[in-house]
């Protein structure tokens, strides 16, 4: 390691100026990417801002059929959620399934979006679930805040707060992991809401986290894992690595789809 400055402020305003004042910053939620990434000298910031001791970033609750996450909520949290579990149980379970239990008590839902991992598995929750990301600048859509891999639509200085997600008809995730790292090879969230069907897949894109038309406009006209069976999923845009081929890639983003509404 080396000489970082250390800022723990109490407000979203302390923190914006912590930022604003530094060199270069980086915001510390859970740290599960950001330390490492230091320790290897991967990452060089000059001041590291800790946001969990701002009121409310961990709070979760719910009002009507919406359940808000506050960014420092840690996966374990949500994944132990009374109110999470009211409004959308299978992001409950897809919190549960994150990393060993070590990472899920550190890790944290906003850390884990606007790092926007290829595998991870939160883009992939919110993504097929149309969620609201809000930061203290603006509400951003799902749809519009994962831009690419490792990319979001996150501004210099702008902060996630809080994520909000309405309750689904139906949903379910189905993820098959990496016996390492737990990270998915491939992951599919489906989710039946109010505006129509969403599949958003992980694991697997190029590009990052992405919505499948095809499993969408099957499971629209029957919501059954036998509707996945006649649905087309190609290679082109897939990931190939030491893990798994673009081809096997596609084979899994049909299993994992599959067994999501099965299990939804």
């Amino acid at each position: 390691m080396y000489a970082v400055n250390y800022h723990k402020p109490a407000s979203i305003e302390d923190a914006v100026a912590a930022i604003g004042g530094a060199e270069e910053a980086k915001i510390l939620a859970g740290g599960q990417t950001l330390l490492p990434t230091m320790k290897q000298h991967l990452a060089a910031p000059s001041d590291v801002v800790d946001v969990r001791g701002i009121s409310g970033m961990t709070d979760i609750a719910v009002r009507g059929d919406t359940v808000t996450i506050g960014a420092a909520a840690t996966h374990a949290a949500v994944a132990a959620s009374s109110e999470v579990d009211t409004v959308c149980p299978a992001l409950a379970t897809l919190a549960a399934g994150i990393g060993d239990p070590a990472v899920r008590h550190m890790g944290t839902i906003g850390g884990s979006i606007a790092n926007n991992d290829p595998a991870a598995d939160y883009p992939a929750g919110l993504l097929g679930l149309g969620a609201t990301i809000v930061t203290n600048q603006r509400e951003i859509a799902a749809d519009d805040f994962f831009t690419g891999m490792f990319t979001t639509a996150l501004e210099d200085g702008e902060i996630i707060t809080a994520v909000s997600v309405g309750k689904p008809d139906r949903a379910g995730y189905a993820k098959f992991r990496n016996p390492a790292s737990r990270y998915a090879m491939v992951g599919v969230f489906v989710a039946q809401t109010g505006s129509g069907v969403r599949v958003a897949v992980t694991g697997a894109g190029e590009d990052g986290v992405f919505r499948h038309a095809g499993l969408e406009a099957a499971l629209s006209s029957n919501w059954s894992s036998e509707a996945v069976d006649g649905v087309d999923v190609g290679s082109d845009g897939l990931m190939s690595d030491i893990h798994a081929s673009a081809d096997y890639r596609a084979h899994l983003i049909k299993v994992m789809a599959k067994r999501a509404a099965a299990a939804s």
